[in-house]
């Protein structure tokens, strides 16, 4: 047992939400890398950020930009934090994250907990160099104008983050998935446009829920082109129990991630590439655990990857495998660069 499977092993005795809270003042300790070392044939742009390689960090891990050159080090190409809202608040009442040991899956309904936006915005200006670092965005559960949190949370934040992610998605905060329908997501799309300063640079991502459907999906996808949406981010944890859970903790309430969640999410990364038809990039997330996970989302049509619970279970050296297994399924496969690889499956 290697150093990390143990500290690992060592995690998963303890309750879920302060293993999580251990982990990520661990990773806040780490020293940033010089630079992510990755095989050269795994580079790639994903709307105009260029990626060392396709392998992230979904967000949720780092809600509050604490530890970013730790998570650097693990190996990630990129890392995502947040969900930040505009104000600090304390989130759902505990117990709230939920480990499906059986099952290689967490049940949370967290309710975007982080320490607002101003102490996520001094982070990220003392964030370690050569980072791409995304600000994953979200809304305060008793905002009366959430839309407007969203825009305040790019303005306050351009500049500071390489890109940004505007999270509807998330199944803890009531109400939120409402603004995935289409007059709604044409107001904060349209609200979310007006807000970018001319001539920036930092794209700005939309990430959906698994629990659409293609029509619903499809309806997304021509509202972020219509709105210049650089990305989707397809998707996040879902309200779906498979009836092959096997998890005491299997009937609590929040969003499902992890091993159970993967035909859901290739199943709307199938409906988004289909919809898109190579007009807007696709970012894959939920239920990856390996290199063939990764290779098939990408071969689906995802330009990059996002991991996390994976992480839980078979610890940091996933996103070192993960990597190697890609530069070789290249290699078999005679691509000379990754690009090349997306959507081959479709």
């Amino acid at each position: 047992m290697s150093l990390g499977d143990l500290g690992g092993w060592t995690l998963r005795r303890l309750p879920a939400e302060t293993a999580h809270h251990l982990a990520v003042r661990g990773l806040s300790l780490l020293p940033p890398p010089r630079a992510v070392v990755s095989d050269p044939l795994l580079r790639t742009q994903v709307a105009g950020l260029d990626l060392p390689h396709p392998i992230g960090l979904a967000a949720g891990l780092d809600k509050d930009g604490v530890a970013l050159g730790g998570l650097a080090r693990l190996g990630f190409g990129f890392v995502e934090c947040g969900s930040v809202t505009p104000r600090p608040q304390p989130g759902n009442p505990r117990p709230r994250l939920f480990r499906l040991d059986d099952d290689q899956a967490i049940i949370n309904r967290m309710g975007f907990n982080n320490a607002g936006l101003e102490a996520f915005a001094a982070r990220l200006d003392r964030r370690p160099a050569g980072v791409i670092v995304g600000a994953n965005l979200g809304a305060n559960k008793d905002s009366e104008d959430r839309v407007a949190d969203y825009v305040l949370g790019l303005r306050r934040l351009a500049g500071r983050a390489d890109y940004f992610t505007i999270n509807i998605s998330s199944p803890n905060t009531p109400g939120l998935r409402a603004l995935q329908g289409r007059d709604a997501l044409d107001d904060l799309l349209g609200r979310i446009a007006e807000a970018r300063p001319a001539g920036a640079r930092a794209p700005v991502f939309l990430k959906i829920a698994p629990d659409l459907d293609a029509a619903e999906i499809g309806l997304i996808v021509e509202a972020a082109r219509d709105h210049r949406i650089d990305a989707l981010i397809v998707s996040n944890t879902t309200l779906d129990r498979p009836a092959t859970l096997r998890s005491a903790w299997r009937g609590e309430a929040g969003g499902l991630s992890g091993a159970p969640l993967k035909d859901r999410a290739e199943t709307a990364l199938i409906a988004a590439a289909e919809a898109a038809d190579g007009r807007l990039p696709l970012i894959g997330v939920g239920g990856i655990g390996s290199g063939q996970d990764a290779w098939r989302r990408i071969g689906l049509g995802a330009s990059a990857v996002q991991i996390y619970s994976a992480l839980i279970y078979q610890g940091p050296g996933l996103v070192g495998r993960i990597r190697r297994d890609l530069a070789r399924r290249l290699r078999a496969e005679g691509f000379s660069t990754l690009s090349q690889a997306v959507g081959a499956l479709r």
